[in-house]
C-alpha cells in the first residue's frame, strides 16, 4: 500500500524527458497516486535531440510512465496563466477521477530570452515569466483549494530554485517569479493549514534538464558543479523523489517551508 493509494495529483509542466515535472508526477504514481499530467502542447520540430531520439511524446509519455507504475494518467494542454484552461483542468480532472488530492505547481517560462541585463529585457518577457510561475500558481491553486478542503485535506508543492533564495546579474524576472514563490507559499500555509492542507515549496538549484541545454556542457556546466560543495549537479528524478515526499504521510509536520535541494550550492534559509 502507498502513501497516495486512491487519490488524485495534478502536476503542470510535466511533458518533458528530462523534467522535474516528469519525474515528480513517475514518482507520485509509484505511490499509488493518479495523476493529471499537463503541458504546452509543444510541437514535435521543438523537441530537444534527446526526445527525438527516443520518440517523445511530451505529455504523453509521462503518462505512459505514470502508468507503468500501475495508477492511472490523464493528459491535459494547459496554459497555467489562463484562468479558461485552469478551470478546465480542475473540471476535467473532478470528471475524470472524482477528487484532488495532490497539486504540484512545477510550470515555468523557457529559460532563455530573460536571462539579460534589466535594460535588456522586454516587458513583454519579463510579463510572460511573471505570468506563468506567479499568475499561474495563483489561478491553479485558488481552482484546486475547493476539491482540497472536500477531500480533507491535501498537499500543494510549489517549485521554485535557488535562485527564490538569492539574486543574481541578469536573472530579474527569474528572480522576482521564484522570490514570489516563497512568499506565497508562507501565504497559502498560514490560510489553508487549518484545513488539512500542507503547503511547501522546493528550491532546486543547477538540475540535469532540458532548461539548462543552453549552459555550456563542457565548461560551465563543469564549473557549476565544482562550485557546489558536493561537487555534483543534481537530477531531476532526485528532485522529483523529494517533491513526492513532500506528499507522504511521513512530511505532514512539514509545512510553509521552501527547502533548498541543490547539494549545497545555496544554505541560506
Amino acid at each position: 500500500m502507498g502513501d497516495l493509494d486512491g487519490k488524485v495529483a495534478i502536476v503542470t509542466g510535466a511533458g518533458r524527458l528530462r523534467g522535474i515535472g516528469r519525474a515528480a508526477a513517475v514518482e507520485l504514481a509509484s505511490m499509488g497516486a493518479d495523476v493529471v499530467i499537463t503541458g504546452t502542447g509543444r510541437s514535435p520540430d521543438r523537441y530537444p535531440p534527446d526526445e527525438k531520439a527516443v520518440g517523445w511524446r511530451d505529455v504523453e509519455s509521462t503518462a505512459d510512465q505514470v502508468r507503468e507504475q500501475g495508477t492511472r494518467a490523464l493528459t491535459l494542454t494547459v496554459d497555467v496563466s489562463s484562468a479558461d484552461d485552469v478551470q478546465m483542468m480542475i473540471d476535467r480532472t473532478i470528471e475524470e477521477f472524482g477528487r484532488l488530492d495532490v497539486l504540484i505547481n512545477n510550470a515555468a517560462y523557457a529559460r532563455g530570452p530573460d536571462r539579460v541585463p534589466i535594460l535588456d529585457l522586454p516587458q513583454d518577457i519579463f510579463q510572460r515569466v511573471v505570468d506563468i510561475k506567479i499568475t499561474g500558481t495563483y489561478l491553479c491553486t485558488k481552482a484546486a483549494i475547493p476539491h482540497l478542503i472536500e477531500a480533507g485535506g491535501g498537499k500543494i508543492v510549489n517549485i521554485s530554485s535557488t535562485a527564490g533564495k538569492r539574486g543574481s546579474a541578469n536573472t530579474l524576472a527569474y528572480n522576482a517569479s521564484n522570490f514570489a514563490l516563497v512568499g506565497m507559499t508562507q501565504s497559502m500555509a498560514h490560510e489553508l493549514g487549518p484545513h488539512g492542507i500542507n503547503v511547501n515549496c522546493v528550491c532546486p538549484g543547477a538540475v540535469d534538464t532540458h532548461r539548462m541545454d543552453d549552459i555550456d556542457r563542457d565548461v560551465r556546466w563543469i564549473e557549476m558543479a565544482a562550485n557546489t560543495p558536493i561537487r555534483r549537479n543534481g537530477t531531476d528524478d532526485e528532485v522529483g523523489a523529494f517533491v513526492a515526499y513532500l506528499c507522504s504521510d511521513a512530511a505532514g509536520w512539514i509545512h510553509g517551508q521552501s527547502i533548498n535541494i541543490n547539494g549545497g550550492s545555496v544554505m541560506e534559509h
